[in-house]
């Protein structure tokens, strides 16, 4: 049995639970529930980072002692998850005698190693960042660009250094023979960048504070925060020979921020290496989170609550955990991972009426509906299977594979992509084969049972491969289709369309996602979105203009002026392969693609094409692309970087295609 083991940091407690934190959380839980589903056998850790001098003057501050003040900051963390249907195997503390003996160990082995030394550090210390800094890495007047209102230290103090610099080529041979540890490619291109620059040896210890684990043999220091915060992900899987299995360079997934980067992939396994521990098999970088288009400033990102997020949309499908469903989907599904993205309520709505009401709610309101009416609310019988039912049932089965390579490959918001072009699929289905004609033909409910039957089933593969990100609507869904709840163990990822038995009974319920109309948007608005005194509150971007959507697509226009060649040739045409292709809500023309022009990642493009063809139309097909055209914004978050060329009206255009092998990114001359 493979094991799958996915790792979020470990937050320090000097903070909240806000909308970053859930994002890593929630996605590490939405990659667990996968691989449950795969068969694999799982583990899921978080939990916080509660040492350091920050922790100790805060407290203070506080008046309480740090092992106080850390509880009850821990305890908010715990608690937070469980209401955003996250469920890990383990939470861990850094301040709990399982984690500081193991670290201890630890220290003794690279002790022993010869890896460890004692010297005098002098120069700057960031007490945000809990690291030494480098005047290079410093802005003008030693600002620190993380923490720019703290005040940058500067200390002098006897430490122990770990011999970093012994270990820049084996990472960077590591880095080489595992070119798929440090994702996405801009992130290990950027660690290949600085440990190329050469690396020195790295302080350890503190002495100057005492909230920390005391150094084996000289507890006068302390160790440094990162040596002791890391060391969780391998002191969490230590306590059993069962967990210490799922301690392998093939099963070890950590997820991380990129302001946290180097720690992980230079710091972390050069110490496991000195210490002949097998490295992560991926550490996984994601972006920034901006809000409403806004910087996350401290007061800001502590005051966009995500569990109050969930509340009020769970006031609208029914229920908290429902609620939390809908947070889940909009982070991993709006915001590309591995990228900086805009958590935009307005565009939370949109998608939640376009996506979740609309899309699949509608499908299961729709087919539930015929079914009462049409077969007496019973799963009917599959007759003959006409090309077109074929042609659904095969989606289903390409569907299933794309979202589970894309889940493979960290990459959820392109699984979700993929999951719901079958459910516009089996939606364009319905409209095509029009059961509720055939009704009315001569020996027409065999044909009837058949559409069906085909759309029953349809959703059953839906119904699991939405579990990982829509656990409690997931289990809504299935209990309206007569289905039982999904069992992780016994549940598998849908390899494609199986024939449920006629006769089994269907209970169709309530609105999977009822719809917000304008006024019960306008005042989620004004409930979520933080009054911070002082700041001026996040304004939603300006709703695009008739100018603003104006299709990306070329139409017939007079003859130009000619150009010369040196001109032509300084338009960059790439051949760009559709990966995935979906509507943009409340705009009829446009449609938003990802288009693999043979750069890391797939393109962001938005065109008119919406009145021409259906999303799954173009997906796999190869395209003409300017690659080098000005982004163009289209408000709302909506970017589009590139333009796809076509011929004719809007209602009947013609794609530039390229036939034959020309790969993606492949230039045209």
């Amino acid at each position: 049995m493979a094991r799958f083991y996915v790792t979020t940091p470990i937050y320090y407690v000097n903070d909240v639970p806000h909308l970053g934190t859930a994002y890593t959380t929630i996605i590490a839980d939405a990659l667990r529930r996968f691989h449950l589903l795969r068969g694999d056998a799982t583990r899921m850790l978080t939990g916080t980072d509660e040492h350091g001098l920050k922790i100790e003057r805060e407290a203070q501050a506080r008046g309480v002692t740090p092992a106080a003040f850390v509880k009850d900051m821990s305890d908010r963390f715990e608690a937070a998850w469980p209401k955003l249907e996250v469920h890990p195997d383990d939470f861990i503390r850094t301040t709990q005698p399982r984690h500081e003996k193991l670290v201890q160990e630890l220290w003794q082995t690279i002790e022993k190693k010869g890896d460890l030394y004692l010297g005098e550090y002098e120069g700057w210390y960031c007490v945000g960042c809990e690291e030494l800094k480098t005047e290079k890495e410093l802005l003008p007047g030693n600002i620190c660009p993380l923490h720019p209102t703290m005040t940058i230290e500067r200390v002098k103090e006897q430490t122990y250094f770990f011999k970093l610099s012994a270990y820049e080529k084996p990472l960077l041979d590591y880095y080489e023979k595992h070119p798929d540890f440090i994702q996405p490619e801009t992130r290990r291109n950027e660690v290949l960048s600085f440990v190329r620059s050469g690396l020195k040896d790295l302080s350890v210890s503190r002495t100057t504070f005492t909230w920390g684990i005391p150094v084996p043999g000289d507890p006068r220091h302390v160790m440094y925060v990162w040596f002791d915060a890391l060391t969780n992900y391998w002191s969490a899987v230590q306590d059993t020979p069962e967990h210490k299995k799922f301690w392998s360079s093939e099963s070890v997934v950590h997820l991380v921020g990129k302001d946290i980067l180097r720690f992980h992939t230079v710091y972390w396994p050069a110490i496991l290496l000195s210490a002949g521990i097998e490295l992560p098999k991926t550490i996984y970088a994601h972006g920034f989170l901006t809000f409403n288009g806004q910087k996350m400033s401290k007061s800001l990102r502590n005051a966009v609550d995500p569990l109050g997020i969930a509340k009020a949309f769970g006031g609208i499908c029914g229920s908290d955990d429902g609620g939390a469903d809908v947070l889940r989907y909009q982070l991993l599904r709006a915001i590309a991972f591995g990228q900086d993205g805009d958590f935009d309520l307005g565009a939370m709505i949109e998608r939640y009426n376009a996506d979740l009401g609309k899309n699949l709610g509608n499908l299961l309101a729709r087919t539930l509906g015929l079914c009462v009416k049409m077969t007496d609310g019973k799963v009917p019988a599959l007759g003959t299977v006409t090309p077109l039912d074929e042609e659904l049932l095969n989606e289903a089965k390409r569907a299933a594979l794309r979202a589970k390579g894309e889940w493979d490959a960290i990459a959820p918001h392109r699984a979700l992509e993929a999951t719901w072009a079958l459910s516009s699929a089996a939606n364009t289905y319905v409209d095509r084969a029009a059961p509720w004609a055939e009704a009315k033909k001569e020996g027409g409910a065999a044909r009837v049972g058949t559409i069906l039957a085909t759309l029953l089933e349809v959703l059953r593969v839906l119904s699991v491969m939405v579990w990982p990100v829509l656990p409690k609507k997931s289990d809504e869904m299935r209990a309206q289709l007569g289905l039982g709840p999904v069992v992780p163990g016994t549940t598998r990822w849908p390899e494609g369309a199986e024939v449920r038995a006629a006769g089994e009974a269907l209970a169709p319920g309530g609105s999977l996602f009822p719809t917000v109309d304008d006024a019960g948007a306008k005042a989620l608005l004004e409930k979520l979105t933080p009054k911070i005194p002082g700041e001026a509150p996040p304004t939603a971007p300006p709703t695009p203009t008739a100018t603003a959507t104006a299709t990306a697509t070329a139409t017939s226009t007079p003859t130009p002026t000619a150009l010369t060649y040196d001109q032509f040739t300084a338009v960059d045409l790439r051949v760009g392969l559709v990966r995935t292709c979906e509507r943009v809500p409340k705009k009829d023309k446009l449609l938003k693609l990802a288009v693999d022009i043979g750069e890391p990642e797939p393109r962001a493009i938005v065109a008119g094409l919406a009145l021409s063809f259906q999303p799954e139309q173009l997906v796999g097909r190869k395209v003409v692309v300017v690659a080098n055209l000005a982004p163009r914004d289209f408000g709302k978050g909506l970017v589009s970087h590139g333009m796809i060329l076509a011929t004719g009206p809007s209602e009947k255009l013609v794609l530039a295609t390229v036939d034959g092998d020309a790969e993606a990114g492949a230039r045209l001359k």
